[in-house]
């Protein structure tokens, strides 16, 4: 699973996510990706589950890029607890994404596989997506 290695605060404010992707927003890796449309959370389970799906039907054929990394602390409060008594404790990591990120690319496949791959990876995350080609 991935999350980082260490952070400055253990627990962060919700904040919002508000507008376009500006930066993560064209093909920089691979010849094809998976581009969002949604905005939202998708957390490091996710991640993973989308990257088993892509590698397994590519059969670890070409390479995969995971664009996106979960570096946002979700926390939880524990069932049947009351209101009030703080923040929860640190359960789990989340990468926030706005519409227009590409969340993985791929190369070294043909086309139709790579849209396969990709819309199974699709199936796993929360968020709207699109295939998108390289344009050169």
């Amino acid at each position: 699973m991935l999350q980082p290695k260490r952070v400055k605060y253990r627990k962060l404010q919700k904040g919002r996510l508000r507008g376009q992707a500006s930066r993560g927003n064209t093909i920089s890796f691979g010849d094809y990706g998976l581009q969002t449309i949604d905005k939202g959370w998708i957390s490091n389970r996710q991640i993973e589950a989308a990257r088993v799906a892509m590698t397994r039907h590519i059969k670890r054929g070409g390479k995969v890029w995971i664009r996106i990394f979960p570096d946002r602390p979700i926390t939880q409060k524990p069932a049947e607890t009351r209101m009030g008594k703080g923040k929860g404790n640190p359960e789990g990591w989340v990468a926030p994404v706005k519409p227009g990120r590409i969340l993985f690319e791929l190369e070294g496949v043909s086309p139709a596989v790579a849209k396969r791959a990709m819309e199974l990876a699709a199936a796993k995350l929360p968020v709207r997506t699109k295939f998108v080609v390289r344009e050169d």
